[in-house]
């Protein structure tokens, strides 16, 4: 070996036609893959989403999906869950709640979360229609969303059910209850 540099088996054009061509590939697969917008669909709903007090006194139906970043079925129907809330942003509240995120606690725990995703749903007044646990697709979010627009009753799919009132416990209620009660499982406990 002497010390002269190789010479290239590509010329000056062919090198310019291989950087054009990488160019464009790489700008052609950040179009495929949703543009230069870096934020998952559950990211951008939940930067977008209403505080949930907001959201029960402005008129409008509200619907309150309870999640979390690690929980693969809750990113699997973010992109229905967005494109529920484009389409119908003047009319229904899509806000997100964040199940790990201590600020939230007491409404995980007053709507008694004990899985995700858990959808809440509340009529224009803000009073509880019903909840939808688990996985659904963007039929079924159809499907709920035009029952809470109209105010008609949800749709009967599994998962799915109203919100009934119970009458308040009496102490004797309390006694014969006992501890089995006060559940300690919560949304991440799988318990």
């Amino acid at each position: 070996m002497t010390g002269t540099p190789e010479s290239s088996p590509l010329g000056t054009a062919q090198r310019w036609v291989l950087v054009i061509i990488a160019v464009a590939l790489a700008f052609g697969l950040v179009i495929l893959r949703g543009g230069i917008q870096s934020e998952s669909p559950m990211e951008q709903l939940a930067r977008r989403s209403l505080d949930p007090q907001t959201a029960f006194t402005n008129g409008r139906p509200t619907l309150i999906e309870f999640y979390a970043d690690w929980c693969q079925v809750c990113r699997e129907m973010a992109p229905s869950m967005l494109e529920l809330e484009k389409k119908s942003r003047d009319r229904l509240d899509v806000v997100l709640v964040n199940v790990d995120n201590p600020r939230w606690q007491d409404l995980v725990d007053s709507y008694d979360v004990n899985g995700i995703p858990q959808l809440n749903l509340f009529n224009a007044e803000g009073e509880p229609r019903g909840r939808s646990l688990g996985l659904r697709s963007p039929e079924e979010l159809q499907l709920i969303t035009t029952a809470l627009l109209e105010d008609e009753p949800l749709p009967a799919l599994p998962g799915v059910g109203t919100v009934s009132q119970l009458p308040t416990s009496t102490s004797a209620d309390n006694t014969l209850a006992g501890a089995s009660s006060q559940s300690t499982a919560g949304p991440r406990s799988h318990g």
